[in-house]
């Protein structure tokens, strides 16, 4: 296609020129990551769903496709994305949301998004296009590349198109409510986690902790009969706003931290409020605490931290590398992009190991 050549062009010139190229789709997650550089290459020219086969459960598309064209493909088959990604704003595009690598309340029950992608086609900093993996689960001999890519914020190529697995809807979804402190919803829920309960999504929040039940019709209802708790008839506006960070706590200029604990880690001493999914594993919080602070508790835990949105991005948007850790990114990055081009320093600065 004329917009692959189009492209080839534009990152050769950069690669030359040593000009760094911003990788960018509908811009609907801009703020995530750390300062944005670069001439922007803009990826939404080249759209379209490639192939979808529902009886194989595998959609291939171009990465500009917008996210909603590829939710309203596979809705029209009762099916979905099973990481619900986060959108952040209609332009959302599927390229996007697999450099972002950002997965919604299903994630903690059926993976998270690189555990879905298949295949991918990129194009390198010498405007090479290359193909990694395929479209079944039993693909890779090797590096998995293909999932290598999913969360690499546009730092290691430009990809082309990907090759993701589907799940069907479930027939049944319900929700309950349950009135209990921090302390009893963890306890809760790791009891639950525990159980063949047919949950995919939990959010505690200000005393409520809310559980999504999905699946068959008769496990869903004995479910609801066993847990007791209040049934919540009018939920999916609450799940949406979870995933798109509308409710009311993500509100405000306040920083906003994702921490990712183990499950099993009791309640997080630190300023501010907090908002707790998949199962007490990732906990947001808003607070003006420093980034040391914070880092320094969760790591006690075993967790890491990351500046979502607002804040300092002084100290790093990411947990920082340890050395040994730090050496295997500058590898991969200049194996994939000696020339340095693509959104350089989006995650990590590199050349001083750091974020």
């Amino acid at each position: 296609m004329q917009v692959i050549e189009t492209w080839r062009a534009q990152v050769l010139e950069a690669a030359a020129s040593k000009r760094p190229l911003r990788i960018r789709g509908g811009g609907t997650k801009d703020f995530y990551g750390q300062d944005l550089t670069g001439d922007i290459l803009d990826t939404r020219a080249y759209s379209g769903i490639i192939d979808y086969e529902p009886t194989e459960l595998v959609i291939t598309a171009r990465c500009g496709t917008p996210l909603l064209e590829i939710e309203a493909a596979l809705a029209q088959r009762n099916q979905m994305l099973a990481f619900e990604p986060p959108h952040f704003g209609e332009g959302a595009t599927f390229g996007g949301a697999v450099a972002s690598g950002l997965s919604g309340p299903r994630r903690a029950t059926s993976g998270a998004l690189r555990d879905f992608v298949l295949g991918t086609v990129l194009m390198d900093s010498a405007g090479q296009v290359l193909t990694f993996g395929g479209q079944v689960m039993k693909n890779v001999a090797g590096y998995d590349v293909s999932r290598l890519l999913a969360g690499s914020m546009g730092t290691l190529g430009l990809m082309l198109q990907v090759s993701c697995k589907v799940l069907p809807r479930p027939r049944r979804e319900a929700t309950l409510r349950f009135a209990m402190p921090e302390i009893d919803a963890l306890r809760q829920l790791n009891a639950w986690g525990g159980m063949p309960l047919p949950v995919s999504a939990s959010c505690w929040h200000d005393g409520v902790l809310a559980l999504r039940l999905s699946g068959a019709s008769a496990a869903v209802e004995a479910a609801l009969h066993n847990l007791g708790g209040e049934l919540w008839s009018d939920c999916a506006p609450f799940w949406a706003g979870v995933r798109e960070q509308q409710h009311p706590f993500f509100a405000g200029a306040t920083p906003l931290w994702r921490l990712s604990v183990p499950s099993t880690t009791s309640a997080l001493i630190l300023p501010g409020t907090q908002l707790i999914e998949w199962g007490g594993a990732l906990r947001w919080l808003k607070s003006e605490v420093d980034a040391a602070t914070i880092r320094r508790t969760v790591g006690a835990a075993g967790g890491h931290a990351t500046l979502f949105r607002g804040g300092d991005k002084t100290s790093g948007v990411f947990q920082p590398l340890a050395p040994a850790i730090a050496r295997i990114h500058q590898r991969l990055k200049a194996s994939f992009d000696p020339s340095h081009i693509f959104n350089p320093g989006r995650d990590y600065d590199h050349a001083n190991q750091s974020r």
